[in-house]
This record gives C-alpha cells, sequence and structure tokens, in this order.
C-alpha cells in the first residue's frame, strides 16, 4: 500500500511539482492549497507524512506546525518544511516548532525525495 503525503502549498506550480514527483516516486500524494483546511484535512486522511509550505496567506506553515504537534491525535506525523525562507534563525524556528526535516526552496529534487524516504 502506497504512503500517504499531505501536501500544504498554496503556489499552484510547487504543489503541481511535488505531487508529481510523489506520484512519480509510487506515494499517494494529497493536496491543500490552503492552509485553513491543513488540520481538517490531516485528520480526514491520516497521512504518513505532511509537507507544509512556511509561508502561506491566511495562516502560516509554522503556525500550523505548531497546532499540529500540540494535538496528541497528530503529532505523531512528521512534518517536512518546505520553505523560502532560508536564514538560519529560520530553520531553527521552524525545528523548534517540531519539524522533522527542513527542505530550502528552490528545492533539490534528489533531496527533496531522500527527505521523504528518510521521514517515512
Amino acid at each position: 500500500m502506497a504512503k500517504k503525503v499531505l501536501v500544504v502549498e498554496d503556489n499552484e506550480l510547487n504543489l503541481k511539482l511535488f505531487c508529481d514527483l510523489l506520484r512519480a516516486h509510487e506515494f499517494e500524494a494529497e493536496p491543500v492549497r490552503d492552509g485553513r483546511e491543513a488540520v481538517a484535512r490531516t485528520r480526514e486522511c491520516m497521512p504518513d507524512l505532511i509537507i507544509m509550505d512556511i509561508q502561506m496567506p491566511y495562516v502560516t506553515g509554522y503556525e500550523l506546525i505548531l497546532e499540529l504537534k500540540a494535538d496528541e491525535e497528530l503529532q505523531r506525523i512528521p512534518v517536512m518544511a518546505v520553505t523560502a525562507y532560508a536564514g538560519r534563525d529560520d530553520e531553527e524556528r521552524i525545528r523548534a516548532a517540531g519539524a522533522e526535516a527542513y527542505v530550502s526552496k528552490p528545492i533539490s529534487l534528489v533531496r527533496f525525495m531522500e527527505t521523504v524516504r528518510a521521514l517515512i
């Protein structure tokens, strides 16, 4: 059975790239375009991994990571932050919120898939 990955990304091109890449490697990709739907969708599909954009309108990926990690039912799901924020302080802050991995944009396709495989 294919591992399920929830992809939370507001940029359509990035969302398509991430989902296509995951599907090409035999993962089941669940796209979420609006961060406000991320927690509810996580509950619905209980993914094996969440790929989380950090900079989104309405609610940031950082805030969503904090919410997911505070929830006993969802906190075990690993989160891979994918973000254009590339400063050292940003990575430390995002990891401190609970993200198990951090990949900066523009992504390396090889590093992206290596990180996915390492987490699930």
